[in-house]
């Protein structure tokens, strides 16, 4: 089972990326294979909306992205990490999505879907404030993008009251339930297919 994970989070060892690593080791520890994409080390232009994917389904801008685009068909499950910023995923990750709209043009238009078979999707995020909508608006932008790409909203891990760079590390749960969440992921992932098999 190969397990990618995009972390979005602006500045390095934030709370968000902690959170994605913890959930990565422990899909690892029941024997996934992981990839993981750190936005902020990538250069990815946002979309131009030039629609030169709408001949081919693929993006005509050549840039980092076009290492994210194969691992984003190839995967069997998408963790998907972003803090919250004015309510919603961070610039690095909007860019990352706005480029996938190749794989719209694809679906939509070339009528090519990505994958015919199931795969599951996380989306991991931590926020400073405790509104209690403080997720909503990114977790609606997560939604649309997950079944673009033929992804299903399989799970989540949102962290209000969190801000300080490190502060995670202080939550009674948070480590541990990423962690779990992760091993989780696999470990039902390989009974589906047994039984299928």
């Amino acid at each position: 089972m190969k397990v990618v994970g995009i972390s979005g989070s602006p500045r390095k060892e934030g709370n968000t990326e902690t959170l994605l690593l913890e959930f990565l080791r422990g899909a690892e520890e029941s024997g996934a294979e992981t990839r993981l994409f750190i936005l902020r080390q990538m250069d990815i232009a946002p979309c131009r909306h030039c629609d030169g994917c709408l001949v081919e389904g693929k993006c005509v801008v050549k840039d980092d992205m076009w290492l994210i685009y194969p691992e984003l068909e190839g995967l069997d499950a998408l963790v998907l990490a972003s803090p919250i910023q004015f309510y919603g995923l961070t610039a690095q990750v909007k860019a990352m999505i706005d480029r996938c709209q190749a794989f719209w043009a694809r679906k939509y238009v070339l009528k090519r879907p990505l994958s015919e078979r199931p795969r599951k999707g996380v989306f991991i995020s931590v926020g400073g404030t405790k509104s209690r909508d403080l997720f909503e608006p990114a977790k609606a932008t997560v939604k649309i993008f997950f079944r673009t790409i033929d992804v299903e909203y399989w799970g989540e891990l949102l962290y209000r009251g969190v801000d300080e760079k490190g502060a995670i590390r202080q939550h009674p749960t948070a480590l541990k339930e990423a962690f779990v969440l992760g091993k989780r992921l696999v470990e039902e992932a390989v009974i589906l297919a047994e039984k299928g098999s």
